[in-house]
């Protein structure tokens, strides 16, 4: 229970060969061993992990097509991942798009950011439009 960070991790990013003293488990053993054990104890977490590794590989590699067979070929098995996997079928096309398209919102983000911020920070503007010069500013 207390090394739960392991199972949110990518597979490829486990250490498979260093052993640590890992407390609540209270032995040297490495991370892929640890990610084992915990797998070997409940089938329905086993499974839901092999779903979330093959949706983590599919959306950071970009594969749309392989994206799409994992949710058209997903079996319920009466865990959490079975909301996760309806609410990627109910925006299949939009889920999709976000592999196949490189268009982040980040920018925008982070723009509205800045300008929430500049609104905390000058607890008002006697004048409206020093309030735009100054969003002008910061977005240079």
């Amino acid at each position: 229970k207390s090394q739960w960070k392991l199972l949110h991790k990518d597979q490829n990013e486990l250490n498979a060969s260093k052993p640590v003293f890992l407390r609540g488990i209270n032995e040297y053993m490495t991370q892929q061993n640890a990610v084992d054990l915990a797998l070997s104890a409940d089938s329905r977490l086993a499974s839901a992990y092999q779903t979330y590794q093959a949706l983590l590989t599919d959306i950071r590699g970009h594969q749309a097509k392989a994206l799409g067979r994992l949710l058209n070929t997903y079996q319920p098995t009466h865990s959490a991942m079975d909301t996760a996997i309806t609410s990627f079928k109910k925006n299949y096309e939009a889920v999709l798009n976000s592999c196949r398209l490189s268009y982040s919102n980040g920018p925008i983000e982070g723009i509205n950011r800045k300008i929430k911020t500049l609104k905390r920070i000058g607890y008002g503007f006697r004048n409206l439009t020093n309030f735009f010069n100054r969003i002008a500013l910061i977005r240079e």
